[in-house]
């Protein structure tokens, strides 16, 4: 074979992989690539509007397969809650109710409608911001099923499912739900009743019965009312079908198990009266909108107040993400009662008033640092045993008043435990070490009273220095602020940032004062002792960079260093063999001379 036929051939193997091979083996895998392509595409199409959220720490996704899309690091339980009832929403999960500081007392009714017939491939997304959970199913076959599940902040008896189905596909399909059902619940009672009489009228199955409180000889009585369904659903080809699933939950104090009968009645009696009233209120579309809005309005009221905290690379540092998640879980604990429809005008009146009232709160160190507080929210028993030690945490640490506020006041009193600043005596201190400042810090819109806002941010500079800013938001009246030791003049605080330098006082005390009262400023120049106040030193470089980088080398993987070490050990081993091999050459070649002289 001539070499010119030989270059030939070869062009024309190259032209057949090229331009004929990916039409082949599309060919050839078409079906199935077409399948993977096609929940794949569903699955961002479902995700896409969450990326900023997912960016910034303000929703979570969980999913178990389609590795390609974004994931978080953690494993966090999916949750609703609202103080009064919760529930994880994971497939076949039951209510809980209220027992102790947490909703952990388990109420085996469960109430999840799910379609489970399909190949599906599944992702779960918690919108912190809006307390709801989405659910995607996306089919091989081209089949779209998202969920929306909240526990409505606003009528906390209340649980709502709202199912979408999309079908764009050329056939019909037959889905079939999973129905609520009843488990481990040997005392419950169940019946039918129709509500909304008329023409809409609906079956709904009530479920009532007792719950034994662990440790204890009294009892809970309880009533849950759930909308009916046949447990078949059918989509047209090219259409779609959405559902929306209520459920109201009542329950008693605990009581003795003799008065059971007159109980239940009433909780009964109440949880009907609420499905009755939820189903005047979502008479249509727009009504059903509103109900989520009421309900994504509050959460998005709690976040108001909040916290950053730069990413670090360190090994087992707190991050962004696993502060969101755990605020998340515990506002999810607590009751918002000035929010609530039926709550009274004094009771409001009290709750708003406990708000303005932080005296003493946070006492102890930053939770930051108390590993007990963070530890994993994998399933529901750790969430609710991280929950509990939080609360009572929060409430021993002088925070017991915001806690009475109920989320709103909880999520102030959280806040102010991360940096341990504290309500004190007609000011606010920022307690915490300078040493600590190894990262950048924001403290969002604290609550001053009843009409101020206070930013708080620590930034480090480019010489490892830290340096904290103030600002407020909005005030009734002049705020001035001291850095530790008061011993410069008191700057008076407005909306544009003012420069605290940090520092280091013997012995220690807090790094920053803020108050409205500028004679007690003054007053605590002559009341802080100290005997030295120097400006805190710089960071050390193998600390920043163990943050930034995860590692303490100067931002280089250590792998790096270690080979630049052996490079250079072999270079020098290798040099010296060369000065031995000159040395022997020479010392040869001189005897040969001496030899022959």
């Amino acid at each position: 074979m001539t070499r010119k036929k030989l270059v030939i051939i070869l062009l024309i193997v190259i032209f057949f992989i090229l331009y004929i091979g990916p039409s082949l083996t599309n060919w050839l895998f078409e079906s199935e690539s077409s399948a993977v392509s096609n929940q794949i595409v569903c699955q961002r199409n479902f995700i896409n509007p969450f990326q900023e959220a997912l960016g910034d720490y303000d929703a979570y996704l969980r999913q178990e397969t389609a590795a390609t899309l974004t994931s978080s690091r953690h494993n966090y339980v999916p949750y609703v809650g609202n103080g009064l009832f919760g529930i994880a929403l994971e497939h076949d999960s039951f209510l809980n109710i209220k027992h102790g500081r947490t909703l952990s007392l388990p109420v085996y009714y469960h109430p999840l409608y799910i379609v489970d017939d399909y190949d599906m491939k599944e992702a779960t997304l918690v919108d912190y911001k809006k307390g709801i959970v989405h659910r995607f199913q996306c089919s091989n076959t081209g089949l779209q099923i998202s969920y929306q599940y909240y526990a409505h902040r606003t009528i906390p008896s209340l649980f709502v499912q709202e199912i979408l189905v999309n079908n764009p596909t050329n056939s019909g399909k037959t889905l079939h739900l999973s129905n609520p059902r009843v488990s481990d619940w040997p005392t419950s009672v169940k019946q039918i009743v129709k509500l909304h009489q008329g023409v809409d009228a609906k079956e709904y199955e009530v479920v009532t019965g007792m719950i034994p409180i662990p440790e204890s000889d009294k009892i809970i009585a309880a009533s849950v009312v759930c909308r009916k369904m046949e447990n078949v659903v059918q989509v047209d080809a090219r259409d779609g079908t959405d559902i929306m699933i209520l459920t109201t939950i009542q329950y008693s104090k605990p009581i003795k198990q003799s008065d059971y009968a007159k109980h239940k009645d009433i909780v009964e009696k109440k949880a009907i009266d609420e499905m009755e009233k939820v189903i005047a209120l979502t008479g249509d579309r727009t009504a059903v909108r509103m109900l989520r809005e009421n309900h994504a309005r509050v959460w998005q009221g709690l976040w108001y107040t909040g916290f950053y905290i730069s990413d670090s690379k360190a090994e087992g540092v707190i991050n962004g993400d696993r502060i969101n998640a755990t605020i998340y879980a515990i506002l999810s604990q607590v009751r918002s009662y000035e929010h609530e429809e039926n709550i009274k005008a004094v009771t409001r009146s009290d709750i708003l008033r406990s708000l303005t009232y932080s005296e003493g709160c946070y006492e102890g160190f930053s939770t930051l640092d108390a590993l007990n507080l963070w530890k994993p929210l994998n399933n529901l028993a750790n969430l609710h045993a991280v929950a509990s030690v939080w609360l009572l945490t929060l409430e021993k640490q002088g925070c017991h008043n915001l806690l009475k506020a109920g989320a709103s006041g909880v999520n102030q009193a959280m806040i102010l435990s991360f940096g341990s600043l504290r309500f004190s005596n007609q000011h606010l201190e920022y307690n915490i070490h300078p040493s600590k400042l190894h990262r950048d810090f924001l403290f969002r819109r604290v609550n001053y009273g009843n009409m101020t806002h206070v930013n708080i941010s620590v930034i480090l500079q480019e010489d490892n220095k830290a340096a904290i800013f103030v600002a407020l938001d909005r005030s009734d009246k002049t705020y001035y602020a001291c850095d530790a030791g008061c011993l410069d003049s008191p700057v008076q605080l407005g909306p544009y940032r003012k420069y605290f330098p940090v520092k280091l006082t013997e012995p220690l005390t807090a790094i920053l004062y803020i108050t409205a009262d500028k004679q007690h400023m003054e007053d605590l120049r002559h009341a802080i002792h100290v005997r030295e106040v120097i400006e805190a030193p710089a960071h050390e470089h193998h600390v920043i960079a163990l943050h930034k980088h995860g590692y303490s080398l100067g931002g280089l993987n250590p792998l790096f260093w270690i080979t630049i070490i052996v490079l250079i050990v072999m270079f020098h081993l290798f040099l010296c063999r060369i000065i031995m091999n000159e040395f022997c050459d020479n010392s040869v070649s001189y005897k040969r001379l001496y030899n022959k002289a």
